[in-house]
């Protein structure tokens, strides 16, 4: 019987380099797409695909992403006076129930693999998802995983096409036989050259993995980057146990680049009724 998954963990101790100055004091998770933080898009994904605990493994300066998920009483109370309901309701519908979102730190910056590994006591002994904040899915992706995982069991990952002469842009996985609604994955490679590589899916940065990556964490050299990767410990545990892939089949937009980031801001206000056809006017109007 496939356990089932309750736990979901969110890297967000990375410094956001690639969007300096605007992540010099604010963290890159809590940029806007639209009216959301990425953070809480990512949040909200795995709380439509059943997840009851959200661990987020922080650093420092990193008490706004805290701050987002707790009571704001002196904006709540405003709001009341003010009679604001609509937004009241919104910020107490989006806001997770006491205790479900659980915090703890990433000392150093060691790569995806030990942030993941700093969650190990909150996660304890069950599988969990992980999800990169970064990459916001539209439409939510982790559902369309947990429907193939509690077929498959094991671990999962969530796979892209791209271009495939951009294979070495990502992570590439081998297809194997299909198994349910997923396919038996044969190898993981990063960032082969086209000819190299074994096809053209990317991984996406959603995952569902069995607590026994956390040993291996535990002592894994360092890698690409002179980082402890989450790749080179998923490819020890294929070593013992069975590896899936779940196509997806919205479209993900990677918010950690300048062009991603504006293309989700693009792509999720032309979504939005209040929003899309006054937005559609200006694109217009920009474009000719």
């Amino acid at each position: 019987m496939t356990p089932r998954l309750r736990t979901a963990v969110f890297p967000v101790a990375g410094l956001g380099t690639r969007f300096l100055p605007a992540t010099k004091a604010v963290p890159k998770e809590m940029l806007t797409v639209v009216d959301k933080p990425v953070i809480q898009y990512a949040v909200e994904e795995a709380r439509a695909a059943g997840i009851e605990h959200f661990i987020m493994v922080t650093g420092r300066g990193k008490a706004a992403i805290e701050d987002h998920f707790d009571l704001a009483y002196e904006l709540e109370a405003t709001l009341r006076e003010r009679n604001k309901k609509a937004a009241l309701e919104e910020l107490e519908r989006e806001r997770p129930k006491a205790g479900a979102v659980s915090f703890t730190r990433q000392q150093e910056p060691l790569g995806l693999g030990h942030a993941v590994w700093c969650a190990r006591e909150l996660v304890g002994d069950e599988p969990f998802a992980v999800l990169l904040p970064d990459m916001v899915c539209e439409p939510g992706c982790l559902g369309q995983m947990v429907e193939v995982y509690n077929r498959t069991g094991g671990n999962l990952i969530a796979v892209e096409e791209c271009d495939p002469g951009e294979t070495d842009k990502y992570g590439i996985v081998g297809v194997g036989e299909t198994v349910g609604d997923g396919f038996r994955i044969t190898s993981m490679v990063e960032k082969p050259k086209p000819a190299d590589a074994p096809s053209n899916l990317y991984i996406n940065g959603r995952y569902i993995l069995q607590p026994g990556i956390f040993d291996l964490l535990g002592n894994q050299t360092r890698g690409a980057g002179n980082e402890i990767q989450l790749t080179d410990a998923m490819l020890r545990l294929a070593e013992t146990e069975a590896f899936y892939g779940c196509r997806y089949t919205g479209r993900t937009f990677d918010c950690g680049t300048k062009l991603g980031f504006l293309a989700a801001n693009v792509a999720l206000a032309l979504k939005r009724q209040d929003l899309a056809g006054p937005f559609r006017e200006e694109l217009r109007k920009l474009l000719g």
